[in-house]
């Protein structure tokens, strides 16, 4: 999901507003990015029988979507997979949909994660008129990037994601970069923050540590209390508190209020006193549910395992699973799970023990469900906090 500047928070008691990531076209890509954690799934979500979502589907859920809402402001994320592979004519409906069903004084966004390599003319009229925030995803100059996000052939898909970035600034359509940080790309952080942001001309940008558990495909999780190794594009822990390291110091020194880079924008708003604008750094989650083409809900984009299917939009209303028991006993499990080691870290309210779903790693006592990262977040946390008073006085 694209992230935003840093603004005031919302009041404490907003009730009936919650995220989902949709995905229309389920876990097809026209890319073969050997690190995804979602081309595994096609089977899983049986997309030989039902390949796309179908117009009675899209329909349901955007009415649904909008009624669930109470706030002002109803944001749709377009996701995959690569949901481009859908068309225009798909998007155009989208839109009409949601203009038919919007209340009064409601204000509908839209963000859509994307390849790039589809991008063309047509598309960047739609997206400007229709106010599309659009984020792009590259992992740095050609060959970092083309390491692992290859096309179906195996080819490079960098060119196609530079011209791609090239379209959106002539026509001056808003994105974002999500940049997956892996067990290369880690060695180099430096190339690759200069490239998004001064070649690329990204002015927000997202960091995504590549972590996969081995079995990650399997169709559950594996068991926290059984430890696990990574695969073999999994950044380590101690190289992905290096380069938050390198690329914070060359942001504090170069980019504060040019660049908004969503890991470093929400310490800064967590000392600020605003709250946690990422769910992975939060008390708690379980506000950024899952749409599969199917109709298909499940608690997070990450959790897409049949343990944590919520229902299907067909049979149950959007409502009665975002604000449902079973999603709010997953939203609080986040805290009600910490580890000891957690609870007692210095950075506990920085971190908050990270995703869950990256707590599959043992302390150096042996306990069971902590962050694989935690070690590099550590270094991260004790580095930038060095820091951080002087940047709060600039920017104050």
């Amino acid at each position: 999901m694209p992230p935003a500047p840093l603004t005031p928070p919302p009041p404490a008691a907003v009730q009936g507003r919650f995220r989902a990531m949709i995905k229309p076209g389920g876990a097809q890509c026209n890319l073969d990015c050997r690190y995804c954690y979602y081309l595994p799934k096609q089977a899983l979500l049986e997309q030989a029988r039902s390949p796309r979502m179908s117009d009675e589907m899209l329909e349901r859920h955007i009415a649904q979507f909008i009624a669930a809402q109470s706030g002002d402001e109803v944001v749709f994320s377009w996701q995959g997979g690569e949901p481009t592979l859908l068309g225009l004519d798909f998007f155009r409906q989208v839109v009409a949909l949601q203009a038919r069903y919007k209340k009064p004084g409601q204000r509908i966004e839209n963000d859509l994660q994307t390849n790039g390599t589809l991008l063309d003319a047509d598309w960047a009229v739609f997206l400007k008129k229709h106010r599309f925030l659009v984020g792009l995803s590259c992992d740095g100059p050609a060959r970092l990037h083309d390491v692992y996000r290859v096309s179906k052939g195996g080819q490079p898909t960098h060119a196609k994601v530079v011209a791609a970035a090239r379209l959106l600034r002539q026509h001056e359509i808003p994105f974002s970069v999500l940049c997956v940080v892996n067990r290369e790309n880690a060695q180099y952080p430096l190339d690759v923050y200069r490239f998004l942001t001064r070649e690329l001309g990204a002015r927000q940008l997202q960091l995504i540590p590549c972590v996969e558990p081995l079995g990650y495909d399997r169709t559950r999780l594996p068991d926290p209390a059984d430890g696990a190794a990574v695969t073999e594009w999994s950044v380590t822990a101690d190289d992905w508190g290096r380069f938050l390291c390198k690329v914070w110091d060359d942001w504090r020194a170069r980019d504060v209020g040019k660049v908004f880079v969503n890991l470093f924008e929400n310490q800064v708003a967590l000392a600020l006193g605003y709250p946690s604008q990422q769910c992975v750094t939060a008390e708690f989650c379980g506000k950024g549910l899952a749409l599969e083409h199917n109709g298909d809900v499940f608690c997070c984009d990450h959790y897409v395992y049949p343990d944590y299917r919520l229902g299907n939009l067909g049979e149950t209303p959007w409502a009665a699973m975002a604000y449902g028991e079973r999603q709010q006993a997953f939203a609080f499990a986040k805290r009600d799970t910490l580890s000891e080691a957690c609870r007692a870290c210095r950075h506990l309210e920085r971190c908050w023990g990270d995703c869950p779903k990256s707590r599959f790693a043992r302390t150096a006592d042996g306990e069971a469900g902590v962050s694989y990262l935690c070690p590099g977040l550590q270094i991260y946390y004790d580095h930038s906090q060095k820091t951080l008073p002087e940047l709060l006085r600039r920017i104050r």
